[in-house]
Parts: structure tokens; C-alpha cells; sequence
């Protein structure tokens, strides 16, 4: 019997088992981020229809219709993160974007220093600059993925 229980023990520390069972917690973190994110999304969407019986704020409105797609896309993105257990740099990338316009939107143009104009633009700017270049890199990671085996088959 105490044989039984040592094996047990240590099957309990084995590598696979550790990272299955880690992996399965993280999974459960982010459908609760999931269920969370998309309560968060209909009381926005609620406070919204109210906001439409009294006058109108644009600014507000404007707002709240940011707010809810940035909340949508990153629902999206943990959704993706679940299906393919990864991040999706793209995806991340474009909700940074309409985070940061937001935020100008929601303050306004004229009201906004102009270092932080300035900061804001030279961030946007870098986030264009990872869209463009993020397919041309997949394409170059996926091409020296195909090559390396056959350089490192060739030097044996």
C-alpha cells in the first residue's frame, strides 16, 4: 500500500500533468473574464439606450459606442485566445488603437496639450507601423520555419 501511495504522489508531479492542469485553471480564468466582459457589455449597452431618452451628448454617445467595440473586441480576443491558446498580436494591436483614439475623442482635440498630441500621434503611428509590418513577418517566421529543417537535416 505504501508503494501505491508513492506512485500516486509522484504522478501528481509529473511535467504533463502540472502544465494540463495549470493550462485548465488559465482556462477557467479567462471564460470567467469572458462571462465578466460580457455582463460589463450589457449594462453598458443598457446605459447607452437610457442615455438615448434624455438629450443628447454626441461626445458622450460617441463614447459609449467606443467603449462598448473596444469591449467586444477584447471579448473577441479572449474567445480567440481560447480556441487557439494564443494571442492574436493583430487583434491586440487594433483595440490599443481605438483605445487611444477614445481617449481623444472623449477629451477632445483642443483640450489635449500638445506634447501629449504629439505623444499620442508618434504611438498611433508605431501601432500603423506593427499592422503594416505583422503579415510581412508572419510570412518571414513561416518561411524559416519550412527552411530550418532541411538546413539542420543537411549538416548531420
Amino acid at each position: 500500500m505504501p508503494k501505491r501511495v508513492i506512485t500516486e504522489v509522484q504522478s501528481w508531479f509529473k511535467r504533463d500533468r502540472i502544465v494540463s492542469n495549470l493550462e485548465l485553471f488559465q482556462d477557467l480564468i479567462v471564460i470567467s473574464l469572458c462571462l465578466v466582459l460580457f455582463g460589463v457589455m450589457l449594462i453598458r449597452l443598457g446605459d447607452m439606450f437610457f442615455a438615448f431618452l434624455s438629450p443628447l451628448d454626441l461626445r458622450q454617445i460617441t463614447s459609449d459606442i467606443l467603449f462598448i467595440l473596444i469591449l467586444v473586441e477584447l471579448f473577441r480576443l479572449l474567445i480567440d485566445y481560447l480556441q487557439e491558446q494564443r494571442i492574436s498580436v493583430g487583434a491586440a494591436v487594433e483595440i490599443t488603437i481605438v483605445s487611444a483614439l477614445r481617449e481623444v475623442i472623449l477629451r477632445g482635440v483642443l483640450e489635449i496639450p500638445r506634447d501629449q498630441i504629439l505623444g499620442i500621434s508618434v504611438f498611433l503611428v508605431v501601432l500603423g507601423a506593427i499592422l503594416v509590418i505583422l503579415p510581412w513577418m508572419a510570412s518571414l517566421f513561416e518561411q524559416m520555419k519550412i527552411t530550418t529543417p532541411e538546413t539542420t537535416e543537411e549538416q548531420f
